[in-house]
């Protein structure tokens, strides 16, 4: 088929309209196009005049196709950018949202404050996301990414490598249900975006999520906490004394999580909001007493 890239565009765009928004079909449209040809969005937008290969068209039509089966864009371009960092993404692993951005704000100012070369601990680490967003901006920190899946582990691997973080991050097989084992050491800190979907919330997720992001990410068990409750009683020791616990947590989770991590001894310092809006994330002190 001889086409266009300006119409290869608008059919591709006008395709999705029966999904998604108008802004949304169109920057769809134009994400793949230049991910399938190669070209910046520039470099797309002079040449929507020329001709597209037939190998482009198909596949663009091949991601089309994908698309429409609700398959996320992200594990079609098989990157993703999370705070900052182009990461590499597969259904291995959970696509970096950008709700994840308030619990890396929390860890990365507080981890500016720790002392020299401060050990940092990315519990349920996925991509690697957060951890590796940590130690681009904390020049001495070093980063422990943690996992049960091999899978996720070598992706979090890939993204070490391509930021160049190998000297200062390792990737480790950590599960997070069972007590840390002291080969691990103590930490200064510990991060985490746990599982914390419910079971009522499984049943209701997306297409997008249910279908093809990785369960094992997801399902927090009846009430969402079951992970929440794992890393107090099981990694707690694998804290400094005076060390911080930074998690992620879904919306209308903050007061439950809050008042479990007050049960176990640690004192809540700051609770923190999305780009939406939403209370996402919380920064607590193992030890340090109410004032």
């Amino acid at each position: 088929m001889v086409i266009q890239y300006g119409t290869l565009y608008q059919d591709t765009r006008r395709a999705l309209l029966e999904t998604e928004s108008a802004q949304d079909a169109g920057l769809l449209a134009r994400m793949l196009i230049c991910h399938v040809s190669g070209k910046d969005q520039a470099r797309f937008l002079a040449d929507r005049d020329l001709y597209a290969p037939e190998e482009v068209v198909q596949g663009v039509a091949a991601g089309l196709e994908r698309l429409q089966k609700g398959e996320p864009i992200a594990y079609i371009l098989g990157q993703w950018e999370f705070y900052g960092l182009p990461l590499r993404v597969t259904p291995d692993v959970l696509i970096p949202r950008d709700d994840t951005c308030a619990v890396a704000e929390l860890a990365v100012r507080q981890a500016l404050f720790l002392e020299q070369n401060p050990r940092i601990l990315d519990l349920c680490c996925g991509s690697g996301c957060i951890g590796l967003a940590v130690a681009k901006r904390v020049k001495d920190a070093k980063v422990t990414l943690a996992d049960l899946s091999q899978k996720a582990l070598a992706i979090a691997r890939e993204n070490t490598a391509m930021h160049k973080l190998g000297g200062r991050v390792r990737s480790i097989r950590v599960d997070a249900m069972e007590p840390a084992s002291p080969f691990l050491g103590k930490f200064d800190m510990i991060i985490s975006n746990p599982p914390y979907v419910t079971k009522a919330e499984m049943a209701e997720l997306p297409v997008s999520v249910r279908d093809y992001e990785p369960h094992m990410a997801l399902y927090g068990g009846e009430d969402g906490l079951d992970f929440y409750r794992a890393i107090l009683r099981n990694f707690t020791r694998a804290l400094r004394p005076g060390g911080y616990l930074c998690l992620e947590f879904g919306m209308g989770q903050g007061d439950a999580v809050c008042a479990l991590l007050r049960e176990n001894d640690y004192t809540v310092l700051e609770r923190a909001k999305d780009f939406n809006d939403r209370e996402r994330a919380v920064l607590a002190q193992y030890g340090r007493k109410e004032e």
